[in-house]
């Protein structure tokens, strides 16, 4: 799982918790987003609450039942610190009415230095809304919740 190795080198680093060199950023790692999704719809989008350049992506299953994939890609404090990160959860969420809306933890069952990954999103045809947030408590990492704004491409 990648978040598992994430937190391995986060850990391992004193919690530096930058993970932007994790697998989860290499397009070329074991599980490649690109290879899962042929028939699904992409979307991309800009946090207009973060940083500048933050970035959001995820990906509708084609048969609409899914809100997968989910990708951040920008900047959260951790430990006290901003630090640039590209990560999602591997689970996906459900869609219901044109919504998405619950919560993810990796692992499954938690724990102290578990990633929780939140989403609150709104689907309208190929344009999207809503908030994300990610966190892992026991680390002081935190996106905090960040609003979004992201259109099919």
């Amino acid at each position: 799982m990648r978040k598992i190795a994430a937190l391995l080198v986060c850990t391992s680093f004193f919690f530096a918790c930058n993970t932007d060199k994790t697998p989860a950023a290499d397009n070329t790692s074991i599980g490649n987003k690109s290879n899962e999704t042929k028939d699904a719809q992409h979307f991309e989008g800009e946090i207009s609450n973060g940083m500048k350049g933050d970035k959001i992506s995820f990906d509708i299953s084609a048969d609409g039942k899914k809100l997968q994939n989910l990708t951040f890609s920008g900047y959260w404090r951790c430990s006290g610190k901003l630090e640039q990160t590209t990560t999602g959860p591997e689970g996906a969420f459900d869609i219901v009415d044109g919504k998405a809306k619950g919560s993810i933890s990796e692992p499954p069952n938690g724990g102290s230095t578990a990633w929780h990954f939140e989403i609150d999103a709104t689907l309208n045809g190929d344009k999207a809304e809503g908030t994300f947030r990610m966190n892992i408590n026991n680390l002081g990492c935190d996106s905090y919740l960040l609003k979004w704004t992201a259109s099919a491409k």
